[in-house]
């Protein structure tokens, strides 16, 4: 029952956060049934647990539905990012190896291919995979983790951002640049390139929510 339970959970997550299912989208239960081939029980399990991460929200005598994007929600995924990871990109230049160097580099190749297939999902999955193996780089193994647990709303805001506006070309930049201001050993500079990295995506939150208000609580 619990591997059913999280199989759910995992599909239904990955949905909302690629706008399969998108913000404000009533929840059937009868229809996830059938498009699952799952009993009710564990269904309604996983929607607790998408409830408790707020992507999901219950409105008594009406159902559940996709939690709209929050932009306070955004905007402290923002502010927790940038301390941590402005923090963490220091450290990484602190212990900058080779490895981590062609590791970088390779993401980026890699990245640069799914912008040229122009895949979304597999540009956005290298992205994540990148900030990632700076962290791990220096033992940040948890808080990556406690990351992922504050991003949902944030990669729903950019995932929605980069299919409306691709500038796909402007972050693969910036990923370059952060990650040769690691292999230089130059930490102001990374910590600045990272702070700019992650706070453009407020920049044009406006105009996505004046586009998409129906997305937007």
């Amino acid at each position: 029952m619990d591997r059913i339970r999280d199989r759910i959970y995992d599909r239904l997550r990955a949905d909302i956060l690629e706008l399969r299912l998108e913000p404000g989208r009533y929840l059937s239960e009868k229809e996830l049934t059938d498009m699952l081939g799952v009993s009710r029980s564990p269904l309604r399990e996983a929607l607790v647990r998408l409830a408790q991460e707020e992507l999901i929200e219950t409105v008594p005598q009406k159902g559940s539905f996709v939690s709209r994007i929050d932009r306070r929600h955004v905007e402290e995924a923002r502010f927790v990012r940038e301390a941590l990871e402005t923090a963490i990109v220091r450290e990484a230049c602190r212990q900058s190896s080779r490895e981590l160097s062609l590791t970088l580099k390779n993401l980026i190749s890699l990245q640069e291919l799914a912008a040229s297939e122009h895949n979304l999902s597999r540009f956005l999955d290298i992205d994540d995979e990148f900030h990632r193996a700076i962290a791990y780089a220096c033992g940040k193994q948890r808080t990556w983790r406690l990351l992922q647990q504050m991003n949902t709303h944030y990669y729903r805001l950019r995932r929605l951002r980069l299919s409306d506006d691709p500038d796909w070309m402007i972050i693969l930049e910036q990923h370059r640049g952060i990650a040769d201001a690691i292999a230089a050993r130059d930490a102001e500079r990374a910590e600045r390139l990272m702070k700019e990295h992650l706070g453009r995506m407020l920049i044009e939150i406006g105009t996505l929510a004046a586009k998409y208000p129906h997305y937007f609580a």
